[in-house]
């Protein structure tokens, strides 16, 4: 992987997730000699660290830091999503292009979108203990206050990445026999996913990952694409910023795979995480409580009158969800009304089949958190996987859990909050992809003006090997 700028990653509860390469963390020593004592290396709760010396003394110790480049050249590990900080996007990013705004002509001002994701609005839902749909009605206020001009929502191109995901389902599965690598296809949507498998399993795994693009991905195609020749603008005048309940999604905004050459622009320009909008908030000294409600956007917006709707499922978007009840009907005439879920190992790791006479049909599963991850991998690498399709997320509990949500009070467990999140989440009403007629036509109007192959390449990507660096990190300490 490479990326077009150079960020700073603060490296932080590195076992959060996945034990991290040795090559990065090897600097750091649990205790190291001086002369003939020791010095021990301290840990706080906070995840602070101290270096204890034989005196009692505790000198507090900076956070490792690399660049992203350095980071992103090694092929050892993948951080936390908690871990990952880039300075090029940010909230104050943001911020500075909304100030050159206020001080340019309106010619040379960029169009500021933003689109906002259901996770983190459930986050903000479960901090402020508002609606979820009303705290998309107050948000869009609040970011249109300072400036923004369109906010749009990631259920909408969620809707496109759950539709061409069914597709690729079917044309997979319609090859399992000549092709071993088709099935199990192993969803795409987590980024800190990607990377994993990219950086540490290169090309044995990456020919089972779906090619179908994430919901963020999908709406950077749609408004650097359909809805800047809507507004007869160069998509370079456009900046593109997303609200995401996770860190990664940074990374995956910074793909090569997702720049613009011929305009010189990314398809999203800048990821900020719902933490970092209750940072914006914050620094207005405003409430979302007391804002004011704003009619939204609908050109890219799930919605059903003022209401918005979420995917059926999971609350990482409901991919096992939406393919497993298409793949049952279209291929084996199965209407299926519930999934009845079967814990494997534990919550985390689940699995749905579908049986006629004693036959299995289909075998689905879900499958987060690295530890059930690599359990996967280790599966696959034996052939002894019996899935069809798996949701893969690296967060434990899925994006509702991102490393980039609001963290809970002083009063409250990781737990409550979790609940009190999934519960605003699933408190809205369904939307079914098939049944919107707004994206089937947005699609077939998009289809004729880009094409049919064009469509599918804005609708789809690639992987990329990391190749192994042997040579170590150049880490800037």
């Amino acid at each position: 992987m490479a990326s077009h700028f150079s960020g700073v990653l603060q490296l932080t509860d590195l076992d959060d997730f996945i034990t991290p390469s040795q090559e990065c963390v090897k600097p750091v020593k649990v205790e190291k000699k001086q002369g003939r004592s020791v010095a021990k290396i301290q840990i706080e709760d906070d995840g602070s660290y101290f270096q204890v010396h034989q005196d009692g003394q505790k000198e507090k110790l900076e956070k490792a830091k690399i660049t992203l480049n350095d980071c992103l050249a090694c092929s050892g590990c993948i951080t936390s999503a908690e871990s990952v900080l880039i300075t090029q996007q940010s909230h104050e990013e943001l911020y500075r292009v909304l100030r050159h705004n206020k001080q340019v002509s309106i010619g040379e001002q960029k169009v500021v979108v933003v689109s906002v994701s259901p996770q983190s609005r459930a986050s903000l839902a479960a901090h402020y203990g508002l609606k979820s749909s009303e705290v998309a009605h107050r948000l869009t206020r609040f970011l249109k206050n300072v400036g923004v001009h369109h906010v749009f929502e990631t259920g909408f191109s969620r809707s496109f990445s759950l539709l061409e995901s069914q597709k690729e389902f079917l044309e997979r599965f319609n090859r399992k026999e000549v092709d071993k690598k088709a099935l199990p296809m192993l969803a795409s949507a987590c980024p800190g996913w990607i990377c994993y498998a990219e950086k540490t399993h290169g090309e044995f795994i990456l020919p089972y990952i779906s090619t179908t693009r994430s919901p963020q991905q999908i709406m950077g195609s749609l408004v650097k694409g359909y809805f800047a020749s809507q507004e007869g603008i160069s998509p370079q005048k456009i900046y593109h910023v997303t609200v995401m309940p996770c860190y990664d999604k940074k990374l995956e905004a910074s793909r090569p795979d997702f720049y613009l050459s011929e305009y010189e622009t990314r398809e999203v320009d800048c990821v900020i995480t719902s933490g970092e909008v209750l940072k914006m908030l914050e620094e207005e000294n405003v409430s979302l409580r007391d804002v004011e409600l704003a009619p939204l956007d609908t050109m890219f917006s799930n919605v059903c009158g003022e209401e918005l709707l979420r995917h059926a499922g999971s609350g990482s978007g409901g991919y096992l969800h939406h393919i497993y009840k298409h793949a049952a009907k279209q291929m084996f005439g199965v209407e299926v009304d519930e999934l009845t879920y079967k814990t494997v190992k534990n919550k985390d790791f689940q699995e749905v089949t579908l049986e006629k006479d004693g036959q299995v049909l289909l075998r689905f599963a879900g499958v987060y958190g690295f530890r059930n991850i690599q359990n996967l991998v280790q599966k696959l690498k034996r052939g002894k996987s019996p899935y069809h399709f798996v949701e893969v997320m690296a967060c434990p509990s899925g994006c509702l859990n991102g490393g980039g949500q609001l963290k809970p009070s002083s009063d409250q467990s990781n737990k409550e909050l979790l609940q009190q999140v999934e519960e605003f989440y699933h408190g809205e009403r369904t939307a079914v992809p098939e049944e919107d007629s707004r994206v089937a036509e947005l699609y077939q109007r998009w289809v004729e003006s880009v094409g049919e192959e064009k469509a599918r390449q804005l609708l789809h990507t690639q992987y990329h090997a990391v190749e192994k660096n042997n040579s170590g990190l150049t880490i800037k300490w």
